[in-house]
């Protein structure tokens, strides 16, 4: 009789974390470039994968038990990985085809939700099937019947996952296209798999058969790498012809903060950045400018006429729309240009007007490549005149630019009679609760800074503030008179548009919508009251504006803690594009925060009763309650602080997207720690009372963040910014890695099967993540505020540490 040779799992465990973490990384880009790219679809992608992994690991747990050939299993399984990563990324790229919807528009709430959830499926159960499957391995290995196998899994898993994102944030984004990197994941959990079927007894018939198969899938895999740029390339211009079927793409650009897709239809260009449109322009050939270029010329030149004499200019974003060279047509002394991304400058040069590219090159323009935010954070200058001209708050990434907090830090450089300028798409008279709520909520979040502010416009909203009285005017005759005063010549603007954006009748109602709306309870829920027929002039509004009831603060002011105007802005266009899509929105508009409280309460009467019936006919029904409540709590809370540190962290710091792999490998070596000293030097894991201390540790840690989050606002140096996210992310990961061994080897003593509670475990982490994610970026962060997630986290998991122990036993060892 042959002895069976079982290769440590080891190798094939940290494979499948690489490919997990690479698979997931590539999935959420392209998902990105399909919906957008704002955190709402961040927090629905993250919650498709988990639920659908934990779904795979619950399948893999019953597969395994039933199977007599894991070594097949594995091997089929890392197969079909090989083949449905690529697959999935070329279906993400053609996703937009199957939807009714026009091009360029976004996918309605329920299109998203539908499309993340079957698009992940494939890959993602495979991963959570492969997961138990090599958990068994181990065990066998071990030939142990306890659940430390698991244990060992998913310390595993965490290596591979640290080590996927960081390979992924410094290789392969830089050197493989979304197939190649796919295929390498694949690649590389295939010859993991190979060495684990040396596992079979020499001479098996089975095993050479087997080893061939992987050989085979491995070659395959190995000699399709050089011919994936083509497919990459074909596969961008079908997605083209779905998001902009009218443009014909020119050419893409990979860079750190989302791909650049540059777009020509005759002779003007258009430039996306994860399918958000960032500018137009006129191309070097082009005998007029480009729509937007004539907008930006409005923006700019209505900018500085709103300043008697500006000098110092400031200019975040938009430079490349024509709004630089217009500004420089001023006699200004300096204008200090902003662009985050010089990837996007290097790629718009080859298609920008002369004008343009001679702004650049002026003396008297300053290019800073640095996030806007940081940079008027950290810089001491003062200026004259700051214009933001940014996209509209679509994503919490550029609501940065639109809250109270930012425009504090605006005003501190800003001489005292210096103005701050901004812009909204908008509708005439405000028409529709979310447009009015959106732009009601910039004004109200402006005035909180600024005493003297003033909306101009109809079809796209300009906002000049000041502390200054006599800067501000509304008089078309004023502006004109500064405007000729400097001598400008431009074929782009005319003194006579003055008289056009400051018609009294319009500018009179705009105002008075503005200022009357968000003053009573519920009004985010309903549509602004119409303008009287005659209102009164901006003066007699703004003394009678003293009198009126204050406003709605929770809903009417946007801040860095409470991005409630990137929540309008999706409710707007989710509106403009998909109207009869827009109930969900307005449903999440009326969440309040007490409603967690019933479930968490019915979550203490379950435990209650069972342990009752428990007593009475005995049985363990309380107690098994009571873990599984305790694993998906742990997973809730866990994605719902890291939602809320990722929001909170972009708002401080900056642009993130490009440290994704760079913060989940921090994350998950805190996992790794965590999950390392519970093996090594917890004896007795399966304790309820040890349990339940790790649930009242993740409820105090929770509570901190949401007390300590507003406080770290102070911070100015990005180092230290960074250092305190850093440092409050491995700690929750720590906390997390603390909690799985125990829950498995409880979950183990109640029901003597380690597959079942190694797949039960991880599964109802993984649903209680992917609960944690949904509500967190759709609901939480963006309507009730980013320290609401810290406390609806130390929230379920008290209610989790109460469960358990009402679920205790009264014994002294307390063991389940």
């Amino acid at each position: 009789m042959t002895t069976r040779y079982i290769p440590s799992p080891l190798p094939a465990v940290v494979a499948l974390g690489v490919a997990g973490q690479i698979g997931q990384i590539l999935l959420l880009r392209e998902l990105l470039m399909v919906f957008h790219g704002n955190e709402l679809s961040i927090g629905v992608i993250l919650a498709a994968w988990m639920i659908w992994v934990g779904v795979g690991s619950r399948w893999g747990s019953l597969l395994v038990e039933r199977s007599r050939r894991p070594l097949a299993l594995l091997a089929g399984q890392t197969v079909g990985i090989l083949i449905l990563l690529p697959a999935t990324v070329g279906l993400a790229r053609g996703l937009r085809g199957f939807f009714d919807v026009l091009p360029g528009a976004y996918l309605s709430l329920t299109d998203l939700l539908v499309a993340c959830f079957l698009i992940t499926a494939p890959v993602g159960l495979l991963l959570g099937a492969q997961f138990v499957l090599l958990a068994r391995l181990w065990r066998e290995r071990d030939r142990s019947a306890d659940t430390t196998a698991a244990g060992k899994t998913y310390i595993g898993e965490a290596l591979g996952t640290i080590v996927g994102g960081l390979l992924f944030a410094f290789i392969l984004v830089h050197h493989a296209n979304a197939f190649q990197a796919a295929i390498l994941a694949g690649l590389l959990m295939l010859a993991a798999a190979l060495r684990a079927t040396r596992a079979t007894a020499p001479g098996h018939g089975r095993g050479r058969g087997l080893r061939v198969a992987v050989w085979v899938a491995l070659a395959g895999g190995a000699l399709a790498l050089p011919f994936l740029q083509l497919l990459d390339d074909w596969s961008y211009r079908l997605q083209w012809r779905s998001f902009a079927p009218e443009q014909t793409l020119v050419a893409t650009h990979p860079s750190r903060y989302g791909n650049i897709s540059v777009a020509r239809r005759e002779d003007q260009y258009s430039f996306f950045q994860s399918g958000h449109l960032v500018f137009s322009a006129a191309g070097p050939e082009a005998g007029t400018p480009a729509l937007e270029e004539q907008e930006g010329a409005i923006f700019a030149h209505f900018a500085l006429a709103q300043h008697q004499n500006p000098q110092r200019v400031l200019l975040i974003g938009g430079g490349l729309r024509g709004t630089l060279r217009e500004i420089a047509r001023h006699p200004v002394a300096r204008i200090d240009y902003v662009e985050l991304d010089e990837t996007l400058i290097a790629a718009a040069r080859p298609h920008l007007p002369a004008a343009t590219i001679a702004a650049l090159e002026d003396p008297r323009v300053r290019v800073k490549h640095l996030d806007g935010r940081l940079f008027v954070k950290a810089t001491e200058a003062l200026y004259d005149l700051i214009l933001i001209d940014v996209p509209d708050p679509s994503t919490a990434v550029l609501n940065r630019f639109y809250t109270v907090e930012f425009f504090q830090e605006a005003a501190a450089r800003l001489h005292p009679d210096g103005v701050l300028v901004i812009g909204v798409t908008s509708t005439p008279d405000l028409r529709g609760s979310a447009v009015a709520n959106r732009n009601a909520t910039l004004y109200h979040t402006l005035s909180e800074v600024f005493p003297h502010v003033l909306p101009v416009g109809e079809r796209f909203l300009f906002f000049f503030a000041s502390r200054d009285p006599d800067q501000l005017s509304a008089d078309p005759r004023t502006l004109q008179e500064r405007y000729r005063a400097r001598n400008i010549e431009t074929d782009g603007f005319s003194p006579r548009q003055f008289d056009l954006l400051l018609e009294e009748g319009p500018l009179r109602r705009v105002n008075w919508i503005l200022r009357h709306h968000g003053r009573q309870p519920g009004a985010h829920l309903e549509a602004p009251r119409a303008a009287p027929l005659f209102p009164g002039s901006l003066a007699e509004q703004a003394a009678e504006e003293r009198h009126w009831p204050p406003v709605q603060r929770h809903a009417f002011i946007n801040s860095d803690f409470r991005p409630i105007g990137y929540y309008y802005t999706l409710v707007f266009w989710n509106v403009l594009a998909r109207g009869d899509h827009a109930g969900a929105f307005h449903w999440i508009a009326r969440v309040q925060a007490w409603w967690i409280l019933p479930a968490l309460g019915a979550a203490l009467l379950t435990a209650l009763v069972l342990r009752e019936f428990g007593r009475r006919r005995g049985g363990r029904a309380d107690v098994r309650f009571a873990v599984r409540f305790a694993v998906f709590t742990t997973g809730l809370s866990t994605m719902a602080l890291q939602i809320a540190l990722l929001f909170a962290f972009q708002s401080i710091y900056g642009f993130v997207y490009e440290m994704v792999g760079l913060i989940v490998a921090i994350f998950m070596a805190g996992l790794l720690l965590g999950t390392v000293i519970t093996q090594r030097w917890v004896v007795d894991k399966a304790n309820i009372r040890l349990l339940a201390g790790v649930q009242l540790l993740i409820a105090l840690f929770a509570g901190l963040i949401a007390v300590a989050l507003p406080e770290a606002a102070a911070l100015h140096a990005p180092a230290a910014v960074f250092a305190l996210f850093a440092g409050l992310t491995f700690a929750g990961g720590l906390l997390n890695g603390l909690d799985f061994p125990l829950a498995t080897a409880c979950c183990l003593a109640l029901d003597r099967r380690a597959e079942q509670a190694t797949g039960r475990v991880y599964g109802l982490e993984l649903f209680g993540a992917c609960l944690g994610a949904a509500l967190a970026s759709v609901v939480v962060a963006p309507v009730l505020g980013i320290v609401a997630c810290g406390l609806l986290a130390a929230l379920v998991n008290a209610t989790a540490f109460g469960v358990l122990m009402i679920a205790r036993k009264t014994d002294a060892k307390s063991s389940p």
